[in-house]
């Protein structure tokens, strides 16, 4: 083969050099040529030790305009105190603890409208959380899947042992009447505000991984055992504020619970560094599986389908109707984790810095 220009580097430099006019780093750069497939053997033949390094020459060698980047332009945001934030991550979960806690001592008609005005102040709390905080990806797509999974884990196996046992009729196997599952919904809740913690803190530590780094391979080495202990750290919260609901309100099961919950963080988690099609898919198939187990149950009743129903019905009498949402809900969450691992451990999963707590509280 011959021998490459006295410049390989100018080459690459007009290929990507939107990439670089846009960058405000040269960590940007580094993310983005890796996300083109440019790796530290790449950069070897153009003469640097890694892609780090070629991406440092790349931005000192291409001209950015005078106009300061776009989120410079914007008013300088007030602080938001942190005992706000504190209280804007918990909000959701006192205000479901409320509504419960007020459902349990109103009788007759009063009580559902207890729980819809309940049920209302929470998803405004909730949404207000997610779209302030850590968690905020910016987009609304798997919304709806998660929200099925969410009302599946408080009333899902109410419904589900009904449906078994010929109903729903409203017997008195279900807790306190209304057929739900408080401890679950509380829990839930209040894994809000460690979600967005684990959240937070895991993309400021690998954007500081990412500066420290000086490889690809040695970022990702440094990434994976982040990502496990950020999911190590949220479940045991999520088992801890669980624990907590079941003491307070002593119903339910745990599984039926913590699966959904690990699920909807690793998806979060997914979305927020650029990977929402993959958490969609799995939010998508645990919704529908769960779906689908409901509906299998009723169609058993059809003249000639009783074999319809006998897998979910089997399960239900063999391992409690909580077995079907943690089994659907903890593969879907194994699969997101392998995924996550592999993803999140690339440096173009961690081009763009997170939003400050200002930045959450002025949008």
């Amino acid at each position: 083969p011959r021998r490459g220009p006295a410049d390989p580097v100018k080459a690459l430099m007009h290929r990507h050099r939107d990439l670089c006019e846009r960058a405000v780093d040269p960590l940007e750069i580094a993310a983005g040529l890796e996300a083109h497939g440019v790796t530290d053997r790449t950069a070897a033949r153009f003469r640097h030790r890694d892609v780090f390094s070629l991406a440092e020459e790349l931005y000192a060698r291409v001209p950015r305009g005078t106009e300061p980047p776009r989120h410079d332009l914007e008013p300088a945001p007030r602080p938001a105190g942190r005992v706000f934030r504190v209280l804007r991550a918990l909000l959701p979960g006192a205000l479901c603890a409320l509504t419960v806690t007020a459902a349990r001592l109103t009788v007759g008609g009063a009580r559902p409208a207890v729980i819809a005005a309940g049920a209302a102040a929470v998803g405004a709390a909730l949404a207000y959380a997610v779209r302030c905080g850590p968690l905020r990806t910016g987009r609304g797509a798997g919304v709806p899947w998660a929200l099925w999974l969410a009302v599946y884990a408080v009333a899902g196996n109410g419904l589900l042992d009904a449906l078994v046992a010929g109903g729903p009729d409203g017997g008195p196997g279900a807790p306190d009447g209304w057929g739900a599952d408080p401890a679950a919904a509380v829990g839930l809740a209040l894994a809000v505000a460690p979600a967005g913690w684990c959240a937070r803190q895991f993309a400021v530590r690998a954007r500081r991984g990412l500066t420290t780094s000086r490889g690809l391979r040695e970022f990702a080495d440094r990434s994976r055992p982040l990502l496990l202990g950020t999911v190590a750290l949220f479940l045991t919260a999520l088992t801890a504020v669980l624990l907590t609901g079941r003491l307070a309100y002593g119903h339910g099961s745990f599984a039926s619970a913590a699966a959904p919950g690990a699920l909807l963080f690793l998806a979060r988690l997914l979305a927020l560094h650029g990977h929402a099609p993959a958490a969609n898919a799995a939010l998508r198939a645990a919704a529908c599986a769960e779906a689908a187990a409901l509906a299998l149950v009723l169609s058993g009743r059809l003249p000639g389908c009783g074999a319809l129903a006998r897998p979910v019905t089997a399960a239900v009498e063999a391992a409690g109707a909580g077995a079907v949402p943690a089994a659907v809900c903890g593969l879907a969450a194994l699969v997101l984790l392998a995924r996550a691992t592999a993803v999140l451990a690339r440096a173009s999963a961690h081009s763009v810095p997170p939003p400050t707590p200002a930045q959450h509280h002025t949008r």
